[in-house]
């Protein structure tokens, strides 16, 4: 009997190494396509979860669609919502990001996605 644990697999890299392979003639439409597939998947993983919350939270009597569509955030809860919008902006604009760093070294200012949000 093998009491050994199978070796963890290695982590991977955060960014691709690389020239990024490019699909369409103008390297904008590929950064467009990249930028709208980043937002469908944030999009789409968000759906899922309201989905379950709302199923679950209903099935056990907490709350019916209505408390949810009447619900106001508090103070903190508004600021932790920015949070999480800036983030997922962050990771939407990504691909223009790198673009843009790549064509000339330039760093997109974190007050250029404020408002945004």
């Amino acid at each position: 009997m093998n009491t050994t644990a199978p070796p963890k697999p290695a982590p991977l890299a955060r960014a691709a190494k690389g020239r990024k392979p490019q699909y369409f003639a103008d390297p904008a439409t590929d950064t467009l396509l990249s930028m709208v597939l980043a937002l469908t998947q944030e999009l789409s993983v968000a759906r899922d979860r309201i989905d379950t919350l709302e199923r679950l939270l209903d099935r056990a009597g907490v709350l019916n669609a209505q408390t949810v569509e009447s619900y106001l955030p508090t103070h903190e809860e508004a600021s932790a919502r920015a949070d999480l919008r800036a983030a997922m902006l962050r990771r939407v604009f990504r691909a223009a990001e790198k673009e843009a760093q790549d064509l000339g070294g330039v760093d997109a200012a974190p007050e250029a996605l404020d408002v945004l949000s």
